[in-house]
Formats: C-alpha cells, sequence, structure tokens
C-alpha cells in the first residue's frame, strides 16, 4: 500500500465526509456495514451501461423472484431473459445466469473475497470485481468506472486521451484509497461523478475537492476527460412481421444465440442491411400491409430503422418452423427486448 500524503488524507477525509452527509440512497447500499455480496453484484452488472433510475425495479423484481445467488442459480434461463427484457445488453443477463450458477457450483453460493478470484468468474471484469470487493469485503480495491475516471482526471488534470489514461488514473487514486472504507471511498467518488462533477456544467462550487481540483483551478474542469471522437453508428434498415391469428394470438420466433439480442424473443424480421426488405419475405401468405411509421431504435453502434407490416389471418395456421404462436394474454411470459415491444405495440394499434 502505498504512503498516504497529507494532502491525499484531506482529500480522502473530505470526500468521505461528504458522502456521509449527501451520498445517494439507493436499494442496493449500505452506509454502514458491509453490503451483501449478491445484492453488491447484481446491481454492479444490472448498472453496467444503465442508468440508476432504470435499474431500481428490475433489481427489486431480480430479488423477489431470486432472493439470494443459490435461487438465482436454479432459475430457468427463460425465466431470467423474461425478467431481464427491456433492460438491454441482454450479454449481461445471460452471463449473470453463468455466474450465479459458477459462484453455487463451485463456491456453494458464496462470492469469492478477492479481485483475482472474482475476476474469473462469467461477467466479472477489472472493474466489477474491484467493486465487490471493496463495497462487499472491505478489500483496499481500486475501483475505475466512468464517473471515477471524470472526478480523477479533473481532480489530476490528467490529459492523457482515454483509455491510456487509465494508469495515471490509477496511480492517483491508489494514494487516496482508504484501508479503513475503501468500499465507501468508492462509492463516493461514483457519486460524485453522478451528481456534481458531471460531464457539463459540473458544480465545482458544491465540490468537496474543489480546492484541490486542478482542472478547476485552471477554469478548465470541462475539457476533462479526454476522450477520443465518437465514432458514427451503423445505418441499418430492417422489416418485422406482426400477425395476429383469430385466437388472437401472435407469430414469435427466438433470436440465435450469438450476437446482438442473443436469445431473445422477437416477431419475425428480415435481416438488418442497408434496405428494410420486401413483402416477399413475409413468414406466410396473408393480407400484409405496411405501416407508414418505423421504430426507430438506438443501440451503441447502430442507428435502426425497422419498418412494420401486420396482418389478420381468418383463421388459425401452424407455426413455420422455428416458430410459434403466442396468446397476446402471455406476451409478459416472452423475453422481448424494447425494439420488439416496440414493433408489437405499433403493429397492434395499427390492426385494432
Amino acid at each position: 500500500m502505498p504512503a498516504h500524503s497529507p494532502s491525499a488524507d484531506l482529500r480522502t477525509a473530505a470526500l468521505l465526509a461528504w458522502y456521509d452527509r449527501s451520498g445517494r440512497d439507493l436499494p442496493w447500499r449500505v452506509k454502514s456495514g458491509r453490503a451483501e455480496p449478491y445484492r453488491v453484484w447484481l446491481s454492479e452488472i444490472m448498472l453496467q451501461q444503465t442508468s440508476v433510475e432504470a435499474v431500481k425495479p428490475y433489481f427489486a423484481k431480480f430479488l423477489a423472484l431470486w432472493p439470494d445467488v443459490k435461487a438465482l442459480a436454479a432459475a430457468e434461463d427463460h425465466a431470467v431473459m423474461t425478467a431481464w427484457a427491456g433492460l438491454g445488453y441482454y450479454a449481461r443477463a445471460r452471463n449473470l445466469l453463468a455466474c450465479a450458477r459458477a459462484v453455487a457450483r463451485d463456491f456453494d453460493g458464496r462470492f469469492p473475497q478477492t479481485e483475482e478470484a472474482l475476476r474469473a468468474l462469467p461477467g466479472i471484469g477489472a472493474y466489477t470485481a474491484a467493486a465487490i470487493a471493496a463495497i462487499a469485503f472491505g478489500e483496499r480495491a481500486i475501483v475505475i468506472d466512468g464517473n471515477v475516471e471524470r472526478v480523477v482526471t479533473r481532480l489530476a488534470a490528467i490529459d492523457t486521451l482515454l483509455p491510456k489514461a487509465k494508469p495515471e488514473i490509477r496511480a492517483a487514486l491508489d494514494g487516496m484509497v482508504p484501508a479503513d472504507r475503501p468500499g465507501d471511498f468508492a462509492q463516493a467518488l461514483m457519486d460524485l461523478g453522478a451528481t456534481l462533477c458531471t460531464p457539463k456544467s459540473p458544480s465545482c462550487q458544491l465540490c468537496p475537492l474543489s480546492d484541490a481540483c486542478v482542472a478547476r483551478v485552471r477554469g478548465q474542469a470541462a475539457a476533462f476527460p479526454v476522450k477520443p471522437a465518437k465514432r458514427g453508428r451503423k445505418q441499418l434498415q430492417s422489416l418485422a412481421f406482426v400477425v395476429l391469428d383469430s385466437q388472437a394470438r401472435i407469430l414469435l420466433r427466438t433470436r440465435a444465440g450469438k450476437g446482438l439480442l442473443a436469445g431473445m424473443a422477437e416477431v419475425p424480421n428480415v435481416d438488418w442491411s442497408a434496405g428494410a426488405g420486401s413483402l416477399g419475405a413475409a413468414p406466410l401468405q396473408a393480407e400484409w400491409r405496411r405501416l407508414n411509421q418505423p421504430v426507430i431504435h438506438v443501440f451503441t453502434h447502430i442507428d435502426l430503422r425497422m419498418e412494420i407490416a401486420v396482418a389478420r389471418l381468418p383463421a388459425t395456421a401452424p407455426a413455420p418452423d422455428g416458430m410459434r404462436w403466442v396468446s397476446l394474454e402471455r406476451l409478459g411470459d416472452e423475453p422481448l427486448p424494447t425494439l420488439f415491444r416496440k414493433v408489437i405495440e405499433a403493429g397492434l394499434r395499427a390492426l385494432h
């Protein structure tokens, strides 16, 4: 452990005092004492690339359905994917289940306490391992997420381009992380970045580290961190088919087990490409009607324009190979991602 300088100790003390007064109250957080490892892990996986407000109801739902890691490990894949539907980045849900099963099988339902052992589990990378070790087990781990990167690059005026700046960020943090409250320190930095040291218009006048912040002294807080220029997203199109039969059932299928939205449910649609596709790709014969209003959905690297064709069948018909009829009343039991929920809603509005 590096020796702390008096100035580093003062910054740490000021940050922790602010956290004790102003830290966010979150469902997975314990401000006095150790948080339960399962809750820390579950929340950290859900929070990856997702906002706190979006995660709260999903976190509550998962705890109600599967209150501990052994219960989650015993869950069916379909049930977990259905509960996750709408939260996005679905590889997280598959890794969540794989990790739960590994912990139940190899550790009798108890998460390992070290960063190294945690990183060996499915879906747990460097950040998540450090966060669990610090918050759940009090290990002196250096936790670096996007909020922490922003706070520290401003505090030390680190102008190296991300992600190359990470070793400098780690070195700056290593002198500040306390041995006695590493989890609170990590959460304090995250809260500071989320509430005061925001990407635009940071509230420097309210920040407990303001006097020690080099970027603020220079009047350049908003210039940090230094990031590479964003790449443009691919522009793709598709055509989705929403069809109802005489029993008020909708035609669905399951996506392939790899790739974007892997293993999730969807209405039949053509391959995503530069063109939208034609009605000739419909999954069965019907009087298809193409709607004028597409669904626009944004992924991390893709802008998708999905046009919609709708039809009603006057009678029942066998589902084509690889597809299934699902009652509208049972759609909630299907792992439908947000994209296809929006497509179905638009299609059903047009059919009613």
